[in-house]
C-alpha cells in the first residue's frame, strides 16, 4: 500500500511581510532576458522612455509588457519606486527586472503586467455595432472624472504628452491637479470628434505654434464633426480648457455639471469619432512616433513666438481628409 505524505501548503505572506518585501531594493537579474522571455514587435504603448512592447514567458506562456530604460541613477530610482508600489491597487506590478546590454548601451529591462483591453481609441475604431454616441462618451467621462476626485498632489516636473498638455505645464511655474482637468477636456474633445483641438503645423510632435495655441486657448469646433454635438458638451469643454488654472473648473464642479449629472438626458447623437479615427489610422502611428522622439529629448521652451495662425485650419484633420479623397474621390 502506498502512503502519500500531505503536500505542505505554502503560507501566504501577511500584509506586513509584503510591505517589508516591497521595501527591499529590487536587484536586477544579470542573465539575458531572452533566456526567460520571448520578445515580440507588438507595441503596447508609447511614452517618454520609448516603446513598451509585449513579451512572453518561456516557462508559462504568460504575456507581459516590457519597458526598456537606459541604465542610470534616475532609471534605477524609477524602477525601485515602481517595485515598491507593486501590489498596490491600480498600480501595474513589476514582475522582473534585468540589466542587459543593447546596442552597446547598458539598459534596464522592466517586465510588467500586461493590461488587457487595449486603448479606448482603438476600441472605438474597431467596433462594428454602430457609431459611438454622445451618451456613451458621457459614461466614459463620468468614470474618468470620478477617478480624478482621488488625486490631490501638487506637481512640479514637466512630463507630458503634447496633445494633452495644459498651458501652465509649458511654463516655469508650479502646477497642481487642475492640469489634469485640462487633459481630460482634451480627451473629451477628441472622443467627441476624432481629432485633437491643438496640433502642430510643422509635422512635429509639438511646435512653437502649437505651444502658442495651447497657451492662448486657440481652438474651435469645426463642422461637420461638431454640428450635432450638444451645446452642453461644448460648454463643458470650454470651461475645462480655460487657460487660467484658477478659473478652470475643479473636479467637483465638473461632477456637478448638468452634462455629467443628467447623463440620462444626454442625447444619443451618433458621433464622427469612429470614422475620423478610422480615416486617420495610417497617420496616428506617424504622430505617435514623432511624439515618442520628441518626448525623449523634450525640454520646456519658455520663449514663446506667437504666430498668426488660422485656428480653424486643423492640419491633422485636413491631412486625413486629403488622404480619404485621394482614395475615394472628392465628396459632392
Amino acid at each position: 500500500m502506498y502512503t502519500m505524505k500531505p503536500i505542505p501548503v505554502q503560507q501566504l505572506p501577511t500584509q506586513q511581510q509584503q510591505q517589508q518585501q516591497m521595501a527591499m531594493p529590487r536587484q536586477p537579474k544579470m542573465t539575458p532576458i531572452t533566456e526567460d522571455y520571448d520578445i515580440s514587435n507588438t507595441v503596447l504603448g508609447l511614452g517618454i522612455n520609448g516603446k513598451v512592447v509585449q513579451c512572453m514567458s518561456k516557462s508559462t506562456g504568460q504575456k507581459y509588457a516590457l519597458k526598456v530604460l537606459h541604465d542610470n541613477a534616475k532609471a534605477r530610482r524609477e524602477v525601485e519606486l515602481h517595485w515598491r508600489a507593486s501590489g498596490c491597487r491600480n498600480i501595474v506590478n513589476v514582475i522582473d527586472v534585468y540589466e542587459n546590454s543593447y546596442s552597446g548601451n547598458r539598459c534596464l529591462l522592466v517586465v510588467m503586467e500586461c493590461m488587457e483591453g487595449g486603448e479606448l481609441f482603438q476600441r472605438i475604431q474597431e467596433r462594428q455595432d454602430g457609431p459611438f454616441t454622445e451618451r456613451e462618451l458621457n459614461i466614459y467621462m463620468n468614470d474618468s472624472f470620478r477617478k480624478e476626485t482621488f488625486i490631490k498632489d501638487t506637481l512640479q516636473t514637466p512630463c507630458y504628452t503634447p496633445y494633452y498638455v495644459a498651458p501652465e505645464v509649458l511654463g516655469p511655474e508650479k502646477y497642481d491637479k487642475s492640469c489634469d482637468i485640462w487633459s481630460l477636456g482634451v480627451i473629451m474633445y477628441i472622443l467627441l470628434c476624432g481629432f485633437p483641438p491643438f496640433y502642430s503645423n510643422q509635422g512635429l510632435a509639438i511646435s512653437p505654434g502649437m505651444k502658442a495655441r495651447i497657451r492662448t486657448g486657440q481652438y474651435d469646433f469645426p463642422n461637420p464633426e461638431w454640428k450635432k454635438v450638444s451645446q452642453a458638451a461644448k460648454d463643458l469643454i470650454k470651461d475645462m480648457l480655460n487657460v487660467e488654472p484658477e478659473k478652470r473648473l475643479t473636479i467637483e464642479q465638473v461632477m456637478m455639471n448638468p452634462w455629467i449629472r443628467r447623463y440620462t438626458e444626454v442625447p444619443q447623437t451618433p458621433l464622427h469619432t469612429g470614422r475620423m479615427l478610422k480615416e486617420g489610422e495610417e497617420i496616428w502611428p506617424e504622430v505617435q512616433e514623432e511624439m515618442t522622439r520628441s518626448l525623449a529629448n523634450m525640454r520646456v521652451d519658455y520663449e514663446m513666438h506667437i504666430k498668426n495662425l488660422d485656428s480653424s485650419n486643423n492640419a491633422l484633420l485636413n491631412k486625413r481628409r486629403k488622404r480619404v479623397e485621394e482614395k475615394t474621390g472628392p465628396k459632392e
